[in-house]
């Protein structure tokens, strides 16, 4: 379906205003996967807050011209789905996620903050568990001391109360 200019310039400026405040952006091969498969990944990414559109190549170049993702630009070739996320986890994760049970989606590329990243560094930038229970693992380190301490008082009042029975 082709686009008139008026569009296109829309579709530019939605995309890049999605860039402005994202950290992650990454690129995958979509050939030959049914739209019913397609449309799974969308709702998944939807549910991660991640903005999952497939764009024209051209479109896409000139919406990450000028910001920290331009290293993109050479990669921007074939049927791309471009996943688009604030959080740094979030965009790798959908895409890696969904390519592990379906092998007609490719990861081809991705940029972090700037940094360009190939297959392999996407498939580890998704491994990396998400903030909230990175979150909830600080947390119950930094409990640990204070709860271990609540339990040998509490076993210490137990012994004694046996002791003094």
């Amino acid at each position: 379906m082709s686009l008139n200019l008026n569009d296109k310039k829309a579709v530019v400026a939605e995309v890049s205003a999605k860039i402005a405040t994202a950290q992650t952006v990454v690129v995958a091969e979509y050939r030959g996967i049914q739209v019913g498969h397609l449309t799974q990944l969308r709702a998944q990414a939807r549910a991660q807050g991640v903005y999952l559109r497939v764009l024209k190549n051209t479109l896409a170049r000139r919406a990450v011209e000028g910001t920290q993702f331009a290293d993109l630009a050479p990669q921007l070739t074939g049927p791309l789905i471009y996943s688009i996320s604030e959080d740094a986890v979030a965009a790798a994760k959908v895409v890696a996620d969904f390519a592990k049970t379906n092998d007609k989606l490719v990861v081809k590329a991705g940029n972090y903050a700037g940094k360009q990243l190939d297959k392999a560094a996407v498939t580890a930038l998704a491994s990396i568990p998400s903030r909230e229970v990175l979150l909830a693992q600080l947390l119950g380190i930094m409990q640990a001391p204070v709860s271990g301490f609540a339990r040998g008082l509490a076993a210490l009042a137990a012994k004694k109360e046996a002791e003094a029975a």
